[in-house]
């Protein structure tokens, strides 16, 4: 950790940075690991919703990573009549045309893996929450015909997963922004994660930020919106998540730093629903990472709208209307080269842009010559 901290420091310096940010160097590979749903639903299962959890075969792992099929499985619908009838049915295709060619695609089937996750549905109730290791495809459920992650078949968990970006993440770079970067990865086990669906409403889900075991800072999860009733209940929230901490999570997960997802319902009663690392890998939304890793008291830095008793933490939501922000997940809808040329990422795809446009403007001003030559 100290190599990366001076490797850091000396960059800080390099580029002229106002101040140091240790943040970055402050989540291991072993805390990602840790976070791992099979990790810690098993310690939390009173507490949180139903799942059951299927180990990802490597064949699906491929097919999820093959940027080339963009096919999805359509025949398995979820009940057991029709599961038989798929097992037994052969390969679809799906053909586009044009005027010389025909390209033939093949639908990948995977028939063993698709019968123990229809089981697994049916187990839960006809209607799953899916997710791998650690993300849910929360990016690409504009995807779907119902715009939800309410999935009913395989077929639906495919379409989802290979259009999320979280997904891929999980698949390709977990340990992102770990300190110990330079060590060998830890061996990953990829496992498909079914969630009994739950109609939860954004306004009752609320990010916990632990460190040291310690409960420092409470975040609305949807801070998107504006929700009258947790200015009105703001005293009650904190309160509720606070004892829900304390009696059942406060030093029962293997890690002292860690972020807590909850929901509270209209019973006031407060559930667990995800475990993150503590890191920039996972979004602070309403806080900042340099003030949660920061030795300074988030208290100190209140701004209106935090609440915070003695020893207790800062509970931060949208405080008005006018603070109403666009979701951070719109920028997934768009064309990942269209996101590029906007933001300047890709200073390749400018150029091809510039030059596209370049000459697209000699060539209207050839016709225009031409038009005038006539």
């Amino acid at each position: 950790m100290e190599t990366n901290v001076n490797r850091l420091f000396l960059m800080g310096t390099i580029c002229g940075w106002t101040h140091f940010r240790y943040i970055i160097c402050s989540m291991k590979k072993e805390q990602v690991v840790n976070c791992q749903f099979s990790v810690w639903y098993p310690i939390f299962k009173k507490h949180t919703i139903k799942s059951l959890i299927l180990p990802l075969p490597q064949n699906v792992i491929d097919y999820l990573l093959d940027d080339g099929t963009l096919v999805v499985s359509g025949g398995d619908n979820n009940n057991q009549q029709n599961q038989t009838n798929n097992s037994d049915s052969e390969e679809e295709d799906v053909q586009w045309s044009d005027d010389e060619t025909t390209t033939t695609v093949t639908a990948p089937e995977f028939p063993e893996f698709n019968s123990k996750v229809l089981e697994a549905i049916n187990t839960l109730g006809g209607c799953v929450f899916p997710k791998l290791n650690w993300s849910a495809p929360r990016d690409a459920n504009w995807i779907a015909l119902n715009s939800s992650l309410q999935c009913q078949s395989l077929s639906d968990i495919f379409l989802l997963f290979k259009s999320s970006d979280f997904i891929t993440h999980d698949l390709t770079q977990p340990f992102l922004h770990s300190s110990d970067e330079d060590s060998q990865n830890p061996a990953i086990n990829y496992e498909l994660v079914l969630r009994k669906w739950s109609e939860l409403l954004p306004g009752g889900e609320f990010r916990c930020f632990i460190k040291e075991n310690k409960l420092i800072g409470i975040s609305q999860r949807d801070y998107t919106q504006y929700y009258h009733h947790i200015s009105k209940q703001e005293a009650q929230i904190c309160h509720s998540i606070q004892e829900f901490f304390s009696q059942h999570v406060q030093y029962q997960f293997l890690d002292e730093d860690f972020v807590l997802d909850v929901y509270r319902d209209s019973w006031g009663k407060v559930w667990l629903i995800d475990l993150n690392p503590f890191g920039e890998v996972t979004d602070s939304l309403l806080f900042t990472w340099e003030e949660l890793t920061s030795g300074n008291s988030l208290s100190a830095n209140q701004e209106e709208g935090d609440t915070a008793q003695q020893d207790g933490p800062v509970f931060r939501y949208t405080t008005s209307d006018v603070t109403v922000q666009p979701s951070p997940c719109l920028s997934y809808r768009i064309p990942r080269d269209f996101v590029d040329l906007s933001t300047g990422e890709d200073a390749y795809k400018l150029i091809d842009f510039l030059k596209l446009k370049k000459c697209q403007q000699e060539d209207s001003e050839e016709e225009v010559e031409e038009e005038v030559r006539q």
